[in-house]
């Protein structure tokens, strides 16, 4: 009795436990931009910070959309080991006036390939790093992302976040211009970025959402061990309690 009583007690705590890690895990599995804001006409550091969500296979490929509507003028990569990166340059199918001239080609994707025996396993993070510029004069950009796992799935983070802030199942890496970031944008999106001259970030929704996390997991972890300390109290009186003598 007493051992069946331990045995769902220490189940019930480390069900609790479990529910805890996993809460802060979830708000923040995403491939996020913290700072997401950058200047027009600065050349930005955008490091895009890659969470493997998968249980069972690893990222082992990363393509990364430019945009062709207002296109970069120069991006270019940080190297990686274990990684080979290509930046893709191509024709533009509307050629782009800009104070410069017209612009008939553009970078228009990157993409980073593991090699053999590569990967980001699961529970693990990657980050990959370009420059890029100059920002153009526009409220945001949006930079999707396309992951690639080692089963041969992928993952597209290519949803457009509203206004209302309200994000999307697979919200797309975003930086914002001369846009403010959506009120209610969680944790912002995929790349993180450094402007030279330097963006303006805006983290502080960033922080609140991690503060929330982070306190649901601590109370979790704390119910799971009050839990699992009062059911060995309880079993250890049941165990000090003698049986009553026979008369």
């Amino acid at each position: 009795m007493n051992k069946r009583f331990l045995t769902r007690a220490t189940v019930a705590s480390a069900a609790a436990i479990a529910l805890a890690l996993a809460v802060p895990l979830a708000a923040s599995a995403h491939v996020r931009v913290n700072p997401d804001q950058a200047a027009a006409g600065s050349y930005a550091t955008l490091t895009f910070k890659v969470p493997t969500e998968s249980a069972t296979a690893g990222t082992v490929k990363l393509e990364v959309d430019l945009p062709t509507d207002t296109p970069l003028g120069s991006v270019s990569y940080q190297p990686l080991a274990g990684w080979k990166t290509q930046v893709v340059t191509e024709k533009l199918a509307k050629p782009i006036k800009t104070d410069d001239g017209t612009v008939t080609e553009a970078p228009t994707k990157v993409i980073w390939t593991a090699d053999s025996g590569v990967q980001v396993a699961p529970g693990e993070f990657q980050q990959f790093v370009i420059s890029a510029g100059a920002m153009p004069d526009t409220g945001s950009i949006l930079l999707p992302a396309h992951q690639y796992y080692s089963d041969g799935s992928v993952v597209d983070w290519d949803e457009k976040t509203p206004a209302s802030g309200k994000e999307p199942e697979h919200p797309a890496p975003t930086v914002y211009i001369n846009d403010a970031p959506p009120a209610a944008d969680g944790a912002g999106s995929t790349a993180s970025v450094t402007a030279t001259p330097a963006a303006a970030p805006s983290s502080s929704s960033s922080s609140a959402s991690d503060a929330v996390a982070i306190g649901l997991g601590i109370g979790g972890l704390a119910l799971g061990a009050i839990a699992l300390v009062l059911a060995v109290f309880a079993v250890t009186r049941r165990g000090r309690v003698a049986p009553t003598a026979k008369k």
